[in-house]
């Protein structure tokens, strides 16, 4: 492609190291491309070549962009978020978020998956997180993606060699269903460095399609985030836009984690919050009354989320998976990837009783 004359100096040395590591590695032929699917039982001493080798695409030029993502908040204008009809929405959204067709199976990798394990689902997802930035799509389109791909994940076994295909394809349906510009296929195909071509894309769209039964829409973690983090704010004690792009730094790292597969989107949305208020206010107790009455969750039900994203927020977990870190590391989320942290979580914050109950 006409892309690959452009390269520079610096990006053509580092496109041999990174295959070097990877040959080293693997103990296989030196290869033109390595496709995520292409590895086996990654480890946290392999994924960070195969990071270097994937990110080898981003910041290339692109035959198209879709329009510019603002990092801001939502607005208050959200129709999520008309005041008169916010209840019934979330009371639906609720009950839409149990239903069978709408959740993956919390061990698919257990009982459906032969040649795709953990670690290989945590690194497609955070390139993945990588591929939104690089086009600028907006949040809800990378938790679409992950969630189609769990879905699709929990009645089909996949090869290793197309689960990068897999979440390309999901998030080109993710982008036609959330954008007003979805990037082409074209596009897609070339972020794999054209390791799959345009029909293979398609296909496994329509595969993904018939899987997943059209039922493409459905909340996600962001969505009940949205109004969760808002009633967080009334309080006063918490400075609002630092906290809004904590709580997204904190769902994002929660998408890495396999272990959140079995959370309830709501669920996970108000372990958040929790994780979030106690981060920045450590000494306070991070839950109260008004949270409890609309999450309908206390303290002791978010204990094993809010511990999983802790240790992801530490590097406990996912440590080598750098995308969604070094994304919050930048001013226009006010760096809080870099917020200083407390180590533990007192237990007695999961035993608050202060809900009338």
């Amino acid at each position: 492609m006409a892309h690959q004359e452009n390269c520079t100096r610096p990006q053509r040395e580092a496109k041999k190291r990174a295959a070097a590591a990877i040959s080293e590695l693997q103990g296989a032929a030196k290869k033109k491309r390595v496709a995520l699917g292409d590895l086996t039982n990654l480890s946290n001493d392999v994924v960070a070549p195969i990071q270097n080798e994937k990110k080898r695409n981003v910041g290339k030029p692109k035959p198209t962009a879709a329009p510019a993502a603002k990092p801001m908040p939502e607005k208050s204008d959200d129709p999520q978020m008309c005041e008169p009809y916010v209840s019934d929405i979330y009371e639906y959204l609720r009950k839409l978020e149990v239903e069978p067709s709408k959740r993956p199976l919390p061990d698919y990798v257990q009982k459906v998956q032969k040649d795709i394990n953990a670690n290989m689902r945590g690194v497609l997802v955070d390139w993945l997180v990588e591929v939104a930035e690089e086009y600028k799509l907006v949040s809800d389109t990378l938790y679409l993606s992950v969630s189609y791909i769990d879905r699709f994940l929990s009645s089909n076994s996949l090869s290793k060699q197309k689960l990068q295909l897999l979440g390309v394809s999901s998030m080109r349906i993710a982008s036609k269903y959330e954008e007003i510009k979805p990037p082409e296929v074209e596009d897609f195909c070339y972020i794999t460095d054209n390791t799959y071509s345009k029909e293979e894309v398609l296909a496994m769209e329509a595969d993904i399609l018939k899987s997943l039964k059209f039922e493409m829409g459905g909340p996600t973690v962001k969505t009940f985030l949205r109004r969760f983090s808002r009633v967080a704010q009334q309080s006063g004690d918490i400075l609002e836009l630092h906290f809004e792009f904590l709580s997204y730094y904190l769902a994002d790292l929660s998408l890495l984690d396999y272990n959140c597969v079995k959370f309830l989107p709501s669920l996970v949305a108000a372990s958040v919050v929790f994780l979030a208020r106690f981060i920045l206010n450590p000494k306070t107790h991070p839950w109260n009354s008004a949270l409890y009455q609309l999450t309908r969750y206390r303290p002791g039900d978010l204990k094993e989320c809010v511990l999983n994203i802790h240790d992801l927020y530490l590097s406990r977990r996912g440590g080598s998976l750098q995308a969604v870190r070094e994304k919050y590391k930048q001013h226009k989320f006010k760096c809080v990837a870099t917020t200083p942290y407390p180590l533990e979580i007192p237990l007695s914050f999961f035993e608050f009783r202060g809900t009338g109950h």
